[in-house]
């Protein structure tokens, strides 16, 4: 059985109508395992036999990237909540522990003493727009096999 890859990828996200959302240009490349969740499978099935120097135009489903929006997702929750938080506002971005699972969270309302907040990643629901360029492509490590994602 081949090994995993680890990938080293420059990208480009546009939404819809062109506009750009996110890119590595100027900065660190997206760096990662074959096969690891932290990764969209979008960009995962994009990548997938494909070699340092190839650049790609990838359209990715919101089944294949975030998973839909769910409305379930969205609560509103007290303010008492917040307590010790100076000027809440919509927007803002806070981590919840429920259990045994980290959750981000963002503040969409602010009714008197109820606070709505979305639990959806901020690009559920949506289709992305990709530039890819494979800038490196190697075969993973026994260790980053078992730690999940690259070392190095």
């Amino acid at each position: 059985m081949q090994k995993p890859f680890v990938f080293t990828v420059h990208y480009v996200l546009k939404n819809k109508v062109g506009e750009l959302v996110d890119t590595s240009e100027g900065s660190e490349p997206l760096y990662f395992l074959e096969g690891s969740p932290e990764i969209i499978e979008g960009i995962q099935k994009a990548v997938k036999d494909r070699n340092i120097g190839d650049c790609l135009e990838v359209t990715v489903p919101p089944a294949m990237a975030y998973g839909e929006h769910n409305p379930e997702l969205i609560r509103k929750v007290p303010r008492s909540m917040f307590e010790g938080v100076e000027n809440l506002h919509v927007g803002m971005k806070f981590q919840t522990n429920t259990g045994d699972s980290a959750q981000v969270v963002q503040v969409v309302g602010i009714d008197g003493n109820l606070v709505r907040v979305d639990a959806n990643h901020p690009l559920a629901g949506f289709t992305l727009y990709f530039d890819l360029e494979i800038i490196g492509k190697r075969e993973a490590t026994e260790e980053e096999i078992n730690a999940g994602h690259p070392l190095s």
